[in-house]
């Protein structure tokens, strides 16, 4: 094997690695500052560049804020980098919503730079939007080098794929930070319960019998979700990441066990994928039955990648939400050489349980990760919810990474 594809394939399994130790970081990380300035340094680590930074988009000012950085002098940090539109890489990035790649910026003229770019030398970039489920995006992530680079597509979907790890974190901070506030008001309401009682007490006794009762119930969720936020386990918003970085995790051992190709047999994997995912589901799931029935099947490791989150994510959804009486079963299969349709497999996730409804709008996130990541390998996905659910994807299975170079 040449040189140029083994130190590919080790950068590959080096920034899978990156992914699934970020996400661990920032399931045990309650700062959403530590967790942006984590974020650009694995980022800036993962594609050899000096230079890394996170920017928060600001709709009232219509501009992108420099939250948290690596590698730049002081005075960066904290302070505005571009205006929110295509006068800049980042802002042509958030108003476009696709990567945002420039190679060159001294062949670059339409670009409006600050004047850091200069003073730190800056030549190449590239920038993903951090996209939030149902909400405005979060920002840019933006990774900066001093020297010329021409970016493939494995440095665009590494950088993408952790822009949406990276995303949810920050949308789990911010329901963390909700629920403080939460908190907050619920001790204003019991200081504002106790000014009432010295006032009157007629009044006060009916008030004391209903906020009692509220905050009982609001109290024992909060506390519940707090004391799972800070137990290293992680709190239910958080169980979204653990499960991606848990699969990408997978695939990081999987390629370990096969020689450190850049390919792996998604048979092997998924099956091994299966037995965990039973392993670590809540309650008692004694009595589902998770099976898998599988093709051999060696696809490229962006594939794979994508089709163990996929494969996560239905199961999980399964196990949540099909078996009400606690019994049932959930099968997996993987076949090839479907019938008129060459160069494609199919993926089926199906349970015998209540079935299950998408609803228009839904707020589920895994449902709407599991979509955008069919469209991402260029698949297709059918639900069918009568007797039971069945998930059905089919997708290329063409010559897996074709763009790196094959060993004389």
């Amino acid at each position: 094997m040449p040189d140029n594809t083994i130190a590919r394939v080790h950068k590959l399994l080096r920034q899978q690695a990156a992914i699934a130790s970020f996400g661990s970081f920032a399931l045990r990380e309650g700062d959403l500052h530590k967790i942006l300035t984590e974020a650009a340094r694995v980022c800036a680590s993962g594609l050899d560049v000096p230079f890394s930074k996170v920017c928060r988009y600001r709709s009232d000012e219509n501009d992108l804020l420099v939250e948290a950085g690596h590698g730049w002098k002081p005075g960066v940090i904290g302070n505005v980098v571009s205006r929110a539109d295509e006068s800049s890489p980042q802002g042509r990035a958030f108003i476009t919503g696709e990567p945002s790649i420039s190679n060159d910026l001294r062949k670059d003229t339409t670009f409006k730079l600050p004047a850091f770019y200069a003073e730190h030398g800056i030549i190449s970039t590239v920038d993903v939007v951090i996209h939030i489920k149902d909400n405005q995006p979060y920002g840019v992530l933006e990774i900066d080098n001093n020297v010329q680079q021409d970016y493939d597509q494995h440095d665009i979907d590494f950088l993408t794929g952790f822009a949406n790890v990276l995303a949810e974190a920050v949308a789990t901070s911010a329901r963390i930070e909700l629920l403080q506030t939460t908190i907050l008001q619920m001790k204003a309401l019991v200081e504002e319960k106790d000014r009432l009682l010295d006032q009157k007490k007629v009044l006060a006794e009916e008030l004391q019998h209903r906020v009692r009762n509220n905050l009982q119930l609001i109290y024992g969720m909060l506390t519940k979700q707090l004391d799972d936020t800070s137990d290293e386990s992680g709190q239910r918003g958080l169980r979204a990441i653990a499960r991606r970085v848990f699969t990408l995790a997978k695939v990081y051992e999987n390629l370990l066990g096969a020689e450190m190709t850049h390919t792996t047999d998604f048979c092997v994997y998924v099956k091994s994928l299966c037995v965990n995912l039973a392993e670590i589901q809540d309650g008692n799931t004694d009595n589902i039955d998770l099976t898998c029935d599988c093709e051999s099947m060696t696809l490229d490791l962006d594939m794979v990648t994508a089709l163990g989150i996929i494969v996560a994510e239905l199961v999980t959804n399964s196990y949540d939400h099909a078996f009400p009486a606690g019994n049932g079963a959930i099968a997996v299969s993987l076949i090839g050489g479907i019938a008129g349709m060459p160069g494609r497999a199919r993926l089926t996730v199906g349970d015998d349980g209540t079935g299950f409804v998408e609803k228009i709008g839904s707020k589920r996130h895994g449902v709407g990760l599991v979509r955008r990541l069919v469209e991402q390998i260029g698949g297709d996905i059918n639900l069918v919810s009568d007797q039971g659910t069945l998930w059905t994807i089919t997708f290329p299975i063409a010559t897996p990474s074709t763009d790196l170079p094959q060993a004389a």
